[in-house]
Order: structure tokens, then C-alpha cells, then sequence
């Protein structure tokens, strides 16, 4: 059961999604801190229209939400000038407070050098503001969403993010081929040889297991081959 109205701690993580020649001199940056219908590891998909109201209220009450270093509130980094939703998730753009600050400056450079994975949220709901899937039990919807902070991360834990579209099949009873798993992969940017090197990792229990513990041990043999092939 989802705990409403309190801060629980809870983070999502997305694909940052920079572009090269959109991290300027100054600590600017731009890219998404969530996306729309994509089921975290903790059950959470967060809807669209989730951030509006809050983001309105955070405005209204002038209330900061701090760009953070890997969710460590003892270590802000800058602001959030502009959020916006749009029909992907939540966009935002980042300043970083360079002066001063040696942890901003290292974050800077990891930017610049794209060893940075991706950004996350930390977030409360609201009452009334969650709601089980009917058609997928223990998924959750996240229909209002309030913001505590966002975070630079250097690992997001947010695969599905990446691997939604064979994570459904594999939900669905359906085990994909290999031929199905590099395709999806491929639509999602990974290089051709990359994603299949993922397909032949997990190759075995893709194709080999039946039944619900084979699905689960399928979904973690899939996993398990994207983390090793360094690609987050």
C-alpha cells in the first residue's frame, strides 16, 4: 500500500538525455527528470497532468526545489530555473552554482564528458493522489505528484526505462526472441552490436523458461545483460 502526504523517501529516475551542445560554460543543462507511463522499480508511473498542480503550488508559496548531488541534501548544487510538463514527462533546466562549489564544478566536468546517467526525482503524494492499475496489480499510478528535489545521479536504477516495451511482453506471459529483444533495443538507440550482445546474454532464460518463475527469472537474466554491458 502507497503511503500518501508525507515525504517517504521515494525517488524515480529517468535517462537524462542531454545534448552534447546543450551543457554551456556557466552550469546550464536541459533534459527530462521524469517520464510519463514508464513503471519504476518501486511500482510508480507517474501520469501525465502528475506535476502541474505542484509545481504551481511550489510557485505560489515560492518554495526552492534544490538541485541535489546523488539525493544528498548536504550537498546542493544549484536551481531550477525553468519546469515545464510536456507530453514526454517533465522537462527542466539546470544551473549549476559553480563558484565556490568543488561538487558543482565536478558534476560540470562529468556532464561535459557524458559520465553523468541521468537525473531523479524525490517526491511525496499527495492525498488522493495515487491509485492502483486495475489491470496490473501492485503498479501504481501516480496522478499528482509533489517535488522534494532533483537530482543529478550517476547510475539510475530506472532500466525500464530504457526496456519497457520487453518488460510488458515478458509481463504478458509472452517470452521474446532474441531477434524481438534487439529490435526493441535498437528502437530505443542502442548501437546494433551492443543490443545484440545484450540479446545473446540473456539468450538462455529468454527462450528456455516457461511458466511465472520462468517470466521473473527471464526479466532478471534481461536485466542482469543490460548491467553488463556498461551501458548505464
Amino acid at each position: 500500500m502507497k503511503l500518501e502526504g508525507a515525504w517517504t523517501g521515494r525517488k524515480m529516475d529517468a535517462a537524462l538525455e542531454l545534448k552534447a551542445d546543450s551543457i554551456t560554460a556557466e552550469g546550464e543543462f536541459e533534459g527530462y527528470a521524469s517520464v510519463f507511463n514508464v513503471v519504476d522499480q518501486g511500482g510508480d508511473a507517474v501520469q501525465p497532468g502528475a506535476f502541474i498542480d505542484g509545481i504551481a503550488r511550489a510557485k505560489a508559496e515560492r518554495r526552492f526545489i534544490p538541485l541535489l548531488w546523488q539525493h544528498d541534501r548536504r550537498e546542493p548544487m544549484g536551481t531550477w530555473p525553468d519546469m515545464a510538463e510536456d507530453a514526454k514527462g517533465l522537462w527542466v533546466r539546470g544551473k549549476l552554482v559553480l563558484e565556490d562549489n568543488p561538487v558543482a564544478k565536478r558534476a560540470h566536468s562529468l556532464l561535459k564528458a557524458g559520465a553523468l546517467g541521468g537525473l531523479s526525482i524525490g517526491y511525496r503524494i499527495p492525498a488522493a493522489g495515487a491509485e492502483e492499475d486495475p489491470k496490473r496489480r501492485g503498479i501504481y499510478l501516480l496522478k499528482k505528484v509533489d517535488l522534494v528535489e532533483i537530482s543529478l545521479v550517476t547510475m539510475p536504477m530506472l532500466i525500464q526505462a530504457r526496456v519497457s516495451a520487453v518488460k510488458s511482453l515478458l509481463e504478458g506471459g509472452v517470452h521474446p526472441s532474441v531477434a524481438d529483444l534487439v529490435g526493441v533495443l535498437e528502437e530505443l538507440g542502442y548501437e546494433k552490436s551492443l543490443a545484440q550482445a545484450i540479446g545473446e546474454n540473456s539468450r538462455p532464460l529468454l527462450e528456455k523458461r516457461t511458466g511465472d518463475e520462468g517470466l521473473a527469472q527471464g526479466l532478471d537474466a534481461f536485466y542482469k545483460a543490460v548491467a553488463a554491458t556498461d551501458v548505464l
